[in-house]
């Protein structure tokens, strides 16, 4: 075959294809369409139209690039299984695709998607250890928010996103003119993806997508209950303290979990009953054992940001968001597991798509 001749066989995409049995999604994938799929073929292999949008996200690409560089490249087109002179699905069917999912399976098909990877993960060995880290990744919107501004006032239009709210994205030390420091908050408008991360695969299990203006601890227990249900052998859950509420405590404790939780200055400060359950928890082992972890899903947000495009929505509306950040993730998932599995790194844009 002219494929074998001519791309190295530690080619990223190459590993990716024989890592992942792709039959499992074409299987999963057909349900959503019409009669699922026994009133006649789809006229492109949906696993195929997946895998499109996975190179798309994996090497930061539009859906409109994606359509060229799978005509063209020949990695790419190995690895969708055309032939070399095959023409790949134009982007206008990726776009119906996606609808296709959402229609019929509204965001649960993508989150299906997901669950499937971490199955197939650890049926091929890796393995998820007991501790996990949350944490929220903030995107901006796809919005110029000063000209958006005049559109409403001046034109009474409504919101080009009306999704998308105003949230706090972190704070910043600042000296006043007295010599004194503050802290000034950081603000961003867009959305927000609460993140569960395995610390020991480094693999993300779950995701909750909001608006920006959503306090994170509230996403606790649903990505919490996310996890359980995959039976990922949870017994730490670690945060920071946008998470320290009492009722995420009591949840954690309630199953049996451990909270690695960071508290607040102030809970080991009041002098009240709980001052004493509070230092406690603050140094055990279990508590120190899971912050030193919590730098990973920092760094994993940062990849998304800088290789993935996370740092600002590809779209309107916070479905089309959710749509992204979970093929980001998946693209995440997957550079992970080709790594863990054959020892073959993702290569950027640059060097595999030149």
């Amino acid at each position: 075959m002219v494929y074998d001749r001519v791309i190295p066989r530690d080619h990223f995409l190459m590993r990716l294809d024989e890592v992942i049995p792709w039959q499992r999604f074409t299987d999963k994938l057909v349900k959503y369409y019409r009669g699922g799929a026994k009133e006649g073929r789809p006229p492109y292999d949906p696993a195929l139209l997946l895998k499109m949008l996975l190179v798309a996200y994996l090497y930061n690409l539009s859906e409109r690039q994606v359509e060229e560089v799978a005509n063209f490249n020949l990695p790419v087109k190995c690895f969708l299984g055309l032939a070399a002179d095959e023409l790949a699905p134009d982007h206008s069917t990726l776009t119906a695709f996606k609808s296709r999912l959402v229609e019929n399976g509204r965001l649960g098909a993508f989150e299906k998607l997901l669950t499937e990877i971490i199955s197939i993960a650890r049926e091929k060995g890796i393995r998820f250890g007991s501790i996990q880290v949350l944490d929220s990744v903030h995107t901006v919107a796809d919005v110029n928010v000063e000209k958006d501004k005049r559109r409403q006032g001046k034109e009474g239009k409504p919101p080009r996103d009306a999704n998308a709210k105003w949230g706090v994205k972190g704070s910043r030390r600042l000296e006043d003119e007295g010599g004194r420091v503050v802290e000034q908050k950081e603000y961003f408008y867009g959305y927000k993806a609460h993140v569960s991360l395995n610390a020991e695969s480094g693999m993300i299990t779950s995701l909750v997508h909001t608006p920006g203006n959503i306090y994170d601890g509230h996403e606790l227990p649903t990505l919490l209950e996310k996890d359980l249900a995959q039976r990922l052998p949870v017994s730490i859950v670690t945060a920071d303290r946008a998470y320290d509420d009492s009722d995420n405590h009591e949840l954690l404790f309630s199953k049996g979990i451990h909270s690695a939780i960071r508290l607040h200055a102030y809970r080991i400060q009041k002098k009240d009953p709980n001052k004493d359950v509070w230092l406690q928890l603050q140094q055990s082992a279990s508590y120190q054992h899971g912050l030193a972890e919590r730098y990973k899903i920092e760094r994993k947000f940062g990849e998304a940001k800088q290789q993935h495009g996370l740092r600002r929505c590809r779209y309107v509306g916070i479905v089309r968001y959710a749509i992204q950040s979970f093929l980001t993730a998946m693209a995440l998932n997957l550079k992970r597991m080709v790594l863990l599995l054959t020892g073959v790194p993702f290569r950027g844009r640059a060097r595999a798509l030149a």
